[in-house]
């Protein structure tokens, strides 16, 4: 088989502060044509300055050594002419985040027809075909009534999708994908990676794919390299690699996934939180004097319980309405219906009156980089909730500060650093502190691991087991990761377009989900058909 990207001895490192830090070592690998090759290993690792590499991507503090062949080409040092030939035209990129890598000033049309003009000279109808071919390629239902849509009014799997359109634009040898499934629903993700195995066949393409989700490598990947600090430490058919890994990292990536279950709920635990019939639906207004003309109906009558030391795990696809159901209990946003919180009813309390009632009800939400401020120390963003609500020992916050980083794992000597100098799990586990310190009754956790490594979603897992024996807990835990649900959860209920199409104990939904719609999340996440409730 003939190589169509041929690395070797690729060695990157990058100025700062005066020294030179090593990001890539000695790394050597080939993508054959019409192959699948697997990038894997945790963030940091290098997989992502290494796909950069390939065709100079990386910014002017970068040393980049070694080889790197396209085809006959050296692209180290290739003129910047040969390298803005290769690029969108011969070698194309999907990146891990279509939201910001979408223009959000710009329609799907101009943005996948500024490609076609650049590299082919394609405008006016030709190219306006050419869009619309790629579209219904990649599976955009109706493209003619989309072309004139922003971003914004995609779901994710939709924006994905154009993503993959833009790179096929100018029929692309290679295609590298940088984690482009890692914050979809499984059944966009399942959909995403068989769509990309179908173009692969159709088109003839080379994929070179970076993910650290090894369920994603077994399901696409023909070959992987699995990486750690910076170096390839083993790679092999993927079928040799999991059957029989060699390295300990390897091992240990293989052995990454979230096991056992909670533990049990205590007899005559109280109950912490309970809606009866809560609805949330948000008008749609147009016209001069905007008229209510029709309702999104984000949560239809919706009836949950939990209790102390208990989760409920909520799970469906993007926009089923898990998110707006849990802000809806936190009283964040309106909403119909009951809602009783440590027996009193809230659903009628005023802000002003809600307020001594917050602490005991927080949220982590999914991208603690996003939620964390980037101009506060840590000590400075756990102890924010002691300035409004007050401690409850009557100890000094530094106090309260070091006591609440120790139960959840991180040194208190860091507080007086800031978000960007700890790693994605740690700034997890302090987003997970600032909610703890005001030792809250109820936690909503909203999609807490879906941006973690495999590694570090178990730790985060563990702790937050820990967290509810020791503290008693009530969780709200919102996700699209079946596997943490299960690992965490003592009830499910699922949901879709607002609806709760059904809802138990935890192990009896997984293992004889009543509803169609629950068997496809099912399969889309474990990868095999789940048997129908006899």
């Amino acid at each position: 088989m003939s190589a169509v990207l041929k690395v070797d001895n690729l060695s990157v490192s990058f100025r700062q502060d005066g020294r030179d830090i090593a990001a890539v070592r000695g790394v050597s690998f080939e993508v054959g044509r019409g192959e699948t090759v697997a990038i894997v290993g945790e963030s940091g690792s290098g997989k992502s300055v290494t796909a950069l590499s390939t065709v100079a991507l990386l910014p002017g503090s970068a040393t980049v050594t070694g080889s790197v062949r396209y085809g006959d080409d050296e692209m180290i040092g290739a003129s910047e002419a040969r390298l803005r030939a290769v690029r969108g035209n011969d070698i194309s990129f999907i990146f891990q985040e279509p939201m910001t890598s979408l223009n959000p000033l710009h329609t799907l049309e101009k943005q996948l027809t500024e490609s076609l003009a650049l590299h082919q000279g394609l405008t006016g109808a030709p190219a306006r075909a050419r869009v619309l071919e790629l579209l219904h390629k990649v599976g955009i239902r109706d493209p003619e009534t989309r072309l004139k849509d922003y971003p914004h009014q995609l779901s994710g799997g939709q924006r994905q999708r154009v993503m993959i359109a833009m790179a096929l634009a100018n029929g692309p040898e290679l295609l590298i994908a940088d984690e482009p499934t890692t914050a979809l629903d499984v059944t966009i993700e399942a959909q995403i990676l068989d769509l990309l195995a179908d173009l692969k066949r159709a088109e003839g393409l080379s994929l070179l794919f970076i993910t650290h989700d090894l369920g994603v490598v077994r399901r696409i990947a023909d070959r992987v390299c699995v990486m750690k600090d910076g170096e390839i430490v083993e790679s092999g058919r993927t079928e040799d690699i999991f059957r029989a890994p060699q390295h300990p990292y390897t091992r240990k990536l293989l052995a990454a996934e979230a096991v056992g279950g909670p533990d049990p709920v205590k007899p005559g635990a109280a109950e912490i939180v309970r809606t009866e019939a809560l609805k949330v639906w948000f008008p749609i207004q147009r016209g001069f004097m905007r008229r209510t003309v029709g309702h999104i109906k984000a949560v239809n009558a919706a009836d949950i319980a939990v209790r102390a030391g208990e989760t409920l795990g909520i799970v469906g696809e993007s926009g089923s309405g898990k998110t707006t159901l849990a802000l809806a209990i936190m009283r964040l946003i309106s909403s119909e219906g009951r809602i009783v919180f440590q027996g009193r009813g809230i659903d009628g309390l005023k802000s002003r009156q809600m307020r001594p009632l917050r602490r005991d009800m927080q949220i982590v939400f999914q991208d603690p980089y996003g939620s964390l401020s980037p101009r506060m120390t840590v000590e400075q963003i756990v102890a924010e909730g002691l300035g409004v609500h007050g401690a409850r020992s009557g100890r000094s916050p530094r106090d309260e500060v070091a006591q609440i980083l120790t139960e959840v794992g991180l040194d208190p000597a860091m507080m007086h650093r800031y978000p960007h100098e700890f790693s994605g799990g740690q700034r997890q586990r302090i987003a997970i502190a600032r909610a703890m310190i005001l030792r809250p009754r109820l936690l909503v956790l909203d999609e807490p691991t879906s941006a973690l490594d495999m590694t570090v979603q178990v730790q985060i897992v563990d702790l937050l087991r820990e967290l509810q024996r020791r503290n008693d807990l009530a969780y709200l835990f919102i996700s699209h990761d079946l596997r943490v649900v299960r690992a965490l959860s003592h009830k499910v209920i699922v949901m879709r377009q607002g609806d709760i199409v059904e809802a138990g104990e935890a192990r009896a939904i997984f293992e004889a989900p009543q509803s169609d719609y629950t068997r496809t999340l099912m399969q889309a996440a474990f990868g095999a058909p789940v048997a129908a409730a006899q």
